[in-house]
């Protein structure tokens, strides 16, 4: 796929995106990367670990987080942004549902929006979007973060996500975006119950009829706490094991924090993937 100025290739190749929260409440390391030097060096060190993307936050989304003003994610973002292009070749994301934010992080060299929302969250994100043919990410969420976990419900959590593609690509299409800068993403933990969580991995494959690439975003999720009965820092393998299966299922990009650990986990599977049969 094009986006802005470059080719980020998803042909029988998984990309790892690298998450890099610079806020000072985010579910997993909020306050770790708050200082933009540290911020700068983690995005370094995710660039060695082999990650092909680098995703920059700064506004928390887990579930009951208090929105961020439009002034403090600028502060927060920007000058991360500024000295990280410096340094890396790495194409970089935005997470913000904000236009305003998503025009201040591509005018310094961002390539793709990355929108929890799906364009729902600001009617000026599509326009600013097509404005720089980035990339975009329409992730599905069911409610806000204020309550998304507050009893979701699904008559059919595959069919829905579903439709709500077929919507967003078209509301993305007709604001003048590219269905082609377009990835896919259902929205692991926002707004879904254990059990969405575990057949939307499941039925991953469902969403390859949309002809987009796929992304899931399983990081330390708590739905994995659930599962394994563990704490936010012990859930790598339970991460390494939702990453798997997703690949299995068709996702072309991962979303997660422990870079060098998905990335060998990554290229195992890419490798199984792609083996052919010798016959000696």
């Amino acid at each position: 796929m094009r986006v802005r100025n470059r080719e980020i290739c998803f042909e029988n190749k998984v990309l790892v995106m690298g998450i890099l929260n610079v806020t000072p409440d985010s579910f997993s390391d909020g306050g770790k990367f708050f200082d933009v030097n540290a911020a700068v060096e983690r995005a370094l060190q995710m660039e060695e670990e082999g990650a092909d993307i680098i995703d920059i936050g700064g506004e928390s989304t887990k579930p009951g987080a208090v929105p961020t003003s439009e002034i403090d994610e600028v502060r927060r973002v920007l000058p991360v942004i500024q000295k990280v292009v410096k340094h890396t070749s790495l194409p970089l994301s935005i997470d913000t549902s904000k236009a305003e934010i998503a025009r201040c992080a591509l005018d310094a060299g961002v390539s793709i929006v990355n929108d929890v929302t799906a364009l729902r969250g600001d009617s000026k994100m599509a326009a600013v979007v097509a404005e720089f043919s980035a990339g975009l990410v329409l992730m599905h969420m069911q409610g806000a973060p204020q309550n998304m976990q507050e009893g979701p419900t699904y008559t059919s959590v595959v069919r829905e996500i579903h439709e709500f593609f077929q919507r967003q690509l078209c509301v993305a299409q007709q604001a003048g975006i590219n269905a082609e800068q377009i990835i896919l993403d259902p929205g692991i933990g926002f707004g879904k119950s254990l059990a969405h969580n575990l057949i939307l991995l499941q039925q991953l494959s469902a969403f390859k009829d949309l002809g987009r690439p796929l992304l899931i975003g399983p990081s330390r999720k708590s739905f994995i706490g659930e599962v394994l009965q563990c704490e936010i820092h012990q859930r790598i393998m339970g991460t390494a094991a939702a990453v798997s299966i997703g690949i299995m299922h068709g996702a072309t990009m991962v979303r997660v924090h422990d870079v060098a650990e998905m990335v060998q986990v990554v290229r195992v599977l890419q490798a199984v993937c792609d083996a052919n049969e010798e016959i000696n």
